[in-house]
């Protein structure tokens, strides 16, 4: 008996450090990262300036708040029902976010609404939001890399890969996936890797992938089978030249 409440105790413990350790983390990345840092400050600012407020517009002010507070944890909610990873909520939440505060600051003045808007544009220029950092058990390649892995026959029988870019919303949103995948499902048959295309944007119509629009074929993922290409998604860019099989002329 005493064993299990030991046992029990380590486990809540546990847990308890994990829950810690999952807020430093937050809070170190709102601090270092630039893209959660200028949205935190771009929403503190609006204390300052709501303190300002002419007190006939206070009591309308604060009712509307009440009113925008309580959708936003609606949405919210939904949001992290219906989404699969953090980035992707955290995404969805930023934009609610903006959209009633603005909504808010009208009320207040619309120059406020206004000034709002341009932070929040200046914030979209200058910084993105960080796709998941952590790989799993997945090899971050360079083409000529995954050329080598894929013609080596001592390699895994299959190989799926990732073709993604940072400035992708959709690679971000959807960065935490392929590495729980790769930690999932990686065993002596298959094999992870994933290739950036933001730093090799050249080789991308040699895997028959288009960045035109908006880069809306990001993320790509290919499996190959000794190094010859058996099913891709989404569908294959039919402008670009065939990408099978893979070798060292065909990648020059």
């Amino acid at each position: 008996h005493s064993r299990q409440i030991y046992s029990s105790s380590t486990r809540r413990e546990q847990k308890m450090e994990k829950k810690r350790e999952g807020v430093m983390e937050a809070m170190s990345r709102i601090v270092s990262d630039p893209f959660y840092f200028l949205h935190f400050m771009a929403f503190f600012s609006y204390l300052p300036i709501r303190s300002s407020a002419a007190p006939y517009t206070s009591h309308r002010l604060f009712d509307r708040e009440i009113q925008a507070f309580l959708a936003f944890l609606m949405f919210s909610a939904i949001k992290m029902v219906r989404e699969e990873t953090w980035e992707a909520f955290v995404a969805d939440g930023l934009l609610y976010a903006k959209i009633f505060l603005i909504a808010v600051s009208l009320i207040m003045d619309y120059r406020v609404a206004i000034w709002f808007s341009v932070i929040f544009s200046v914030i979209y220029l200058l910084a993105q939001q960080p796709a998941f950092s952590k790989l799993g058990t997945a090899k971050k390649l360079t083409p000529m890399q995954l050329e080598d892995l894929l013609s080596d026959g001592s390699t895994t029988k299959y190989w799926l890969i990732e073709f993604f870019a940072c400035s992708s919303s959709k690679c971000v949103r959807s960065s935490r996936c392929f590495p729980e995948l790769s930690i999932t499902y990686s065993n002596n048959l298959l094999s992870f890797g994933t290739v950036d295309f933001g730093l090799f944007p050249n080789t991308a119509a040699k895997f028959g992938i288009s960045l035109a629009g908006g880069m809306s074929q990001l993320p790509t993922y290919i499996l190959f089978e000794k190094g010859v290409e058996v099913s891709r998604f989404p569908d294959f860019y039919v402008d670009a030249a065939p990408s099978l099989p893979i070798t060292k002329v065909y990648m020059l």
